[in-house]
C-alpha cells in the first residue's frame, strides 16, 4: 500500500470530524460536542490499549488506574500554585514512571497471571484514591482550572470553547493514531507482532522481548495518562470512579469489539459506544452492556466487529484483503 493510499482513511476520519461539527452546529445541537469531546479522550486510551493487547499480546485490566494517575496528577499540579502548563507534562511523566515500576516485574508474567496482576494494580490505585483524603476520597477533586494553550485556547469545558475543544481532542486522537500506525508498521511493530505470536521464537530471532514488552506497556500507559489529564481539565474535576475495575473492563471490551489488532476498528467502536454511554443511552445497565459485549465478542466475534463483517463478506473485497492495520 502506497503512502498516499494509507492517508486516505486518515483524511476520511478528519472529514467525519469536521462534518459532524458542521452538521451539529447547523442543527443547533452542538451540545453533543461535549460528549463527543469526552469520547475522544477515552478513545485515545483505547488506542494505546490496542497497541498493548493487539500487537504486543499483553493483557491489561488495570488501564483505568493509569488514566486516574494521569488525571489526579494533573489535578494536583494545577492546583498547587505551580505553572499551569506543567500539569499535563507532569501527568505524562508520573504515569510513565509508574508504568515502568509496575511493568518490570508484572510483564514477567503471562496469560491469566498477567491479567490478574494488572487487575490487582488497578484495584490498588482505586483503593488508594478512596482511602486518601489528599485525593478527595469518594468526592474526588474539583475546581480544576482549564489547561492554557496558545492564542487564548484552553482545554476547558466552557461553552464558549466547546467547538475548539472538540477539534483539539480529535486532533490529538488523530496524532495518537498516526503514531500508533507508524509504530506497528515499523521494525519495532514487527517485533511486537513476533512477540505476540511466540515469545520464545521471537527471542531466538534476537528480539529483546522484555524491552519491547515494557516499551509497549509504558507507551500504552502514557496514552492513558495523557487522556486522563486532558479529560480532568476538560471536566474541571476527577472522581474515584475513573479508577474503577469496571472502567478497565470497559476499555478491554472496546478494544475487543473493535478488533484486538485493529486500530481503525478500535477508533470507530470506542468513539461510538463511549458517546452512547456518555449520553446515557444504556441507563442503569451501562456496565452490564459493556460486560456483556466483552463476553459476546469473545464467543462470536473474536476478531472484533470488523472481523465479523469481513468474515460475512459485508465489507468490500479490497478492505477484506488489506493486511495493513
Amino acid at each position: 500500500m502506497t503512502a498516499g493510499t494509507r492517508n486516505v482513511p486518515l483524511l476520511l476520519v478528519a472529514a467525519v470530524v469536521v462534518g459532524t461539527q458542521v452538521i451539529l452546529s447547523a442543527l443547533k445541537a452542538d451540545f453533543y460536542l461535549t460528549q463527543l469531546t469526552m469520547a475522544a479522550w477515552y478513545t485515545l486510551l483505547a488506542l494505546g490499549l490496542c497497541l498493548l493487547m493487539g500487537y504486543a499480546g499483553q493483557v491489561s485490566l488495570g488501564h483505568a488506574g493509569f488514566f486516574a494517575i494521569g488525571g489526579y496528577t494533573a489535578a494536583i499540579v494545577s492546583t498547587a500554585g505551580l505553572a499551569p502548563w506543567l500539569s499535563i507534562p507532569a501527568a505524562v511523566a508520573v504515569t510513565a514512571v509508574v508504568a515502568i515500576v509496575v511493568g518490570v516485574p508484572v510483564l514477567r508474567l503471562k496469560g491469566h497471571y498477567l491479567a490478574m496482576a494488572t487487575l490487582a494494580f488497578g484495584f490498588i490505585v482505586s483503593r488508594i484514591i478512596l482511602g486518601t483524603p489528599f485525593f478527595g476520597q469518594a468526592d474526588g477533586l474539583s475546581d480544576i482550572p482549564a489547561y492554557p494553550l496558545l492564542a487564548g485556547l484552553a482545554i476547558s469545558g466552557r461553552r464558549a470553547l466547546r467547538v475548539q475543544n472538540f477539534y483539539l481532542a480529535w486532533f490529538v486522537v488523530l496524532v495518537g493514531l498516526i503514531l500508533a500506525l507508524n509504530l506497528v508498521r515499523s521494525r519495532a511493530g514487527r517485533a511486537l507482532r513476533a512477540i505476540h505470536g511466540d515469545e520464545e521464537a521471537a527471542a531466538a530471532c534476537g528480539i529483546d522481548v522484555a524491552r519491547h514488552k515494557l516499551a509497549a506497556f509504558v507507551l500504552s500507559a502514557v496514552y492513558a495518562g495523557l487522556a486522563g489529564a486532558c479529560l480532568t481539565h476538560f471536566n474541571g474535576g476527577i472522581g474515584p470512579s475513573e479508577a474503577g475495575i469496571m472502567k478497565s473492563v470497559r476499555y478491554v471490551a472496546l478494544v475487543a469489539a473493535g478488533g484486538m489488532a485493529n486500530l481503525w476498528g478500535t477508533l470507530a467502536v470506542s468513539a461510538s459506544l463511549t458517546f452512547l454511554s456518555l449520553r446515557g443511552v444504556f441507563g442503569l445497565f451501562d456496565d452490564a452492556v459493556f460486560g456483556g459485549l466483552l463476553v459476546a465478542i469473545m464467543l462470536f466475534a473474536p476478531n472484533g466487529v470488523f472481523g465479523l463483517l469481513r468474515g460475512r463478506h459485508l465489507l468490500p473485497t479490497r478492505v477484506r484483503a488489506r493486511r495493513d492495520p
